[in-house]
């Protein structure tokens, strides 16, 4: 994985979204309390910003290879949810 990543543009962290999803929708988020791309301090900050629900998983970056059945689970619920809404 590492060999076929590229690096981030630069408008990755420039562009401003007008009106994103998760001011409106419910949303779900994952901390990897292991993660050395994203400091797992960050993704909380990250989370507390959508008002989901937040689950934290011993993991590093790549937790849907790491943990697939968790991260399955969480995908699911998600799902279900949003079929009813």
């Amino acid at each position: 994985m590492g060999v076929a990543q590229l690096p981030l543009a630069v408008a990755a962290f420039v562009y401003v979204f007008k009106d994103p999803a998760w001011k409106k929708k419910p949303t779900w988020y994952i901390v990897a309390t292991q993660d050395h791309a994203i400091p797992p301090g960050l993704e909380r900050k990250m989370d507390k910003r959508t008002g989901g629900k937040v689950f934290e998983i011993v993991s590093s970056h790549v937790i849907y290879m790491s943990h697939p059945e968790e991260v399955a689970k969480i995908i699911e619920s998600a799902a279900a949810v949003a079929i009813v809404n």
